[in-house]
């Protein structure tokens, strides 16, 4: 692996991470558990595994953003999670920074093609 694949690596990873919170944020208006949100966001095009999942709703839910609720009815007990309001609050905000950062990215980005050729 060449050093500039070992940057970018790392550079896609922490964009990675922001977008996958902002992808299950936004995906908790209405209650899911675990697997059905692996579920929905690989089905949106974005691929998490449950191995990174669950300790990032565990955080999420730390932080005050989520909120939880068993549910035992079913043969196997589920942990649903939801956008708390202050999850609802966060999510509204960082939904409008994403947007002011795309925008941004749109008006800094070259021409596409010319980044394929070496020149900005």
């Amino acid at each position: 692996m060449s050093k500039t694949d070992e940057v970018v690596d790392g550079i896609l990873q922490e964009l990675r991470r922001g977008v996958t919170i902002l992808g299950v944020l936004s995906q908790l208006h209405k209650p899911e558990y675990g697997y059905s949100l692996v579920t929905v966001l690989a089905e949106g095009g974005l691929s998490v595994d449950a191995s990174s999942l669950y300790p990032l709703l565990r955080r999420l839910e730390a932080q005050g953003l989520l909120q939880s609720e068993w549910d035992t009815n079913e043969a196997r007990p589920r942990k649903y999670y939801s956008l708390s309001p202050l999850g609802r609050e966060a999510y509204a905000r960082l939904c409008g920074e994403w947007e002011a950062i795309v925008s941004a990215m749109e008006r800094f980005s070259p021409v596409k093609g010319e980044h394929e050729s070496g020149s900005y």
